[in-house]
């Protein structure tokens, strides 16, 4: 998988969740529309990801790299 991307599974672990709640969190109104529908399943810019746990879940946001 790209570098840039993450499917369902990647933001699971990158929230420390299970697959069925990212789904449910995936799901919100607020978080950020899928980049695309692959055969696999969504797909969603790691930015787009990033920036709203940024303002949703700021005890997970990693720190910028120097």
């Amino acid at each position: 998988m790209p570098t840039h991307l993450y499917g369902r599974g990647e933001i699971a672990r990158r929230l420390g969740v299970s697959r069925q709640r990212a789904g449910e969190i995936i799901d919100r109104a607020d978080f950020p529309e899928p980049y695309d529908v692959l055969g696999m399943g969504a797909v969603w810019r790691i930015a787009d990801v990033e920036e709203w746990i940024r303002r949703n879940r700021p005890h997970l946001a990693e720190e910028p790299e120097a």
